[in-house]
């Protein structure tokens, strides 16, 4: 048994020693009988949240208005919440009211889905099922607790939810819980934008990312979160170039190709051709002139949109934005290739532009070229010591401005193609070229 586990355990024998019902619930639960290893475990009881406080004096009330109490432990939090029924649901996210229950029948049947309805009692090793949840797990079906209108009515996250589940665990979505989605989808936009984007990107990154989005697109979810991602559908492409089909059919090979990514390489991947559909034209053939300055802008736009933070926005307009610098790379200068090499996040842009390929014309030339030059250039000649500075072009003589960055960019590409290796050659150069701007 794990570390969590025990501790858990022991919080769940502590409490019934008082006299209390305690047991496992939710998702631990649900991963126990699938055979994985929870993450974390959450502990159901009819103990009061201050009951709770008494027994465990370290704990913390961070959620006591709705019978949440977190009990600290060597190997991580466990939470604690009280049996309770929820009253009705005011802001399709809260209930308006929380009234404690008597009993674990009562406290499961308010929650969403019958896999995450399950109890388990770890003194006697036994699974309590009041809601059909181990015959759906059997089934590999995702079931609403009760009717699912209702349910997402109540709130409105669970249907993103739903998806994300069905997704994740490869699970056949329920016919009544998928037609309550697409008659509920337009009430996803209550719900906040950073609630949104946690799930999303949690369908992204939890292994099943194109399953996750076609569920998007059925459930009628995807034009009401990602309209920009929707707008992909339909939208030609050259055949020469992309004989996979229209530009959601390239996103969604992509998506299915992705293995453990970052956040942001997901959200790269996935938004790095949402600037064609605005640009597409046809000439002497299929053109998205401009597309990927376009796409970085209304990436920034939805990253924005979710409150991603600057650091991830700017990480995920820059996949987006250099996406289609890999076709140059071959012939660009070797200072060129190796400022692009430098660019933070490198090993993503890298991947992305390999994912590109394999979904497209599966060409991978340029991606061994550039892993080739990657391994083989050591980093302190990707990125040198520089050999002037600001500080020495003024005291040669030269005032600081424009000028400025032209020069050090001049001596720098000399470096960066091993013409020269020296602050003497350096100053040579300079003397040389720009003399005149002294």
């Amino acid at each position: 048994m794990d570390a969590k586990r025990q501790e858990a355990a022991e919080v769940v024998e502590r409490l019934r020693q008082a006299g209390y019902q305690a047991y496992f619930v939710g998702g631990c639960v649900r991963d126990l009988v699938m055979g994985r290893d929870p993450k974390d475990y959450d502990v159901a009881t009819d103990a009061t949240p201050d009951d709770v406080l008494r027994l465990f004096p370290q704990a913390l009330a961070v959620g006591a208005q709705f019978g949440v109490v977190l009990v600290p432990g060597a190997a991580g939090n466990c939470e604690v919440a009280t049996f309770r029924s929820d009253g009705r649901y005011l802001d399709g996210r809260h209930p308006a009211e929380v009234r404690y229950a008597r009993t674990a029948q009562e406290d499961v049947r308010r929650r969403d889905f019958t896999i995450n309805g399950l109890l388990y009692d770890p003194r006697e090793g036994r699974v309590l099922d009041y809601v059909g949840g181990c015959a759906d797990l059997e089934a590999r079906r995702l079931r609403t607790i009760g009717d699912p209108v209702e349910r997402f009515r109540e709130d409105h996250l669970r249907m993103l939810r739903a998806v994300r589940f069905a997704a994740r665990f490869e699970f056949q979505l329920d016919p009544a819980a998928a037609a309550a989605i697409r008659e509920l989808a337009p009430r996803i936009r209550e719900v906040s934008a950073e609630r949104v984007r946690d799930e999303i990107l949690k369908i992204l990154t939890e292994g099943h990312a194109r399953r996750g989005f076609e569920l998007l697109d059925d459930t009628q979810l995807l034009a009401e979160v990602l309209p920009e991602v929707k707008a992909l559908q339909g939208v030609r492409q050259p055949p020469e170039f992309h004989p996979e089909g229209d530009v959601w059919t390239h996103t969604l090979l992509m998506l299915e190709r992705l293995r453990n990514p970052t956040p942001t390489l997901a959200l790269g991947v996935l938004l790095h051709d949402v600037g064609k559909p605005p640009t597409f034209s046809v000439r002497e053939r299929i053109r998205f002139d401009g597309h990927a300055e376009v796409g970085a802008k209304m990436a920034e736009e939805i990253c924005r949109r979710w409150r991603l933070s600057t650091r991830d926005t700017g990480r995920v307009v820059e996949l987006v934005r250099h996406h289609m610098r890999f076709k140059d790379f071959p012939s660009m200068r070797r200072s060129t290739q190796l400022r692009f090499l430098r660019r933070e996040g490198f090993e993503e842009h890298l991947e992305l532009h390999r994912l590109d390929c394999l979904a497209s014309h599966g060409d991978l030339s340029t991606y061994e070229l550039v892993r080739r030059m990657l391994e083989e250039t050591p980093s302190e000649v990707i990125k040198p010591a520089p050999l002037l500075r600001g500080d020495d072009l003024i005291a040669l003589g030269y005032k600081p401005g424009p000028a400025f960055k032209t020069i050090l960019q001049a001596v720098e590409d000399a470096q960066l193609e091993g013409k020269i290796q020296t602050r003497e050659q350096a100053l040579e150069l300079v003397a040389a070229q720009f003399s005149a701007l002294r």
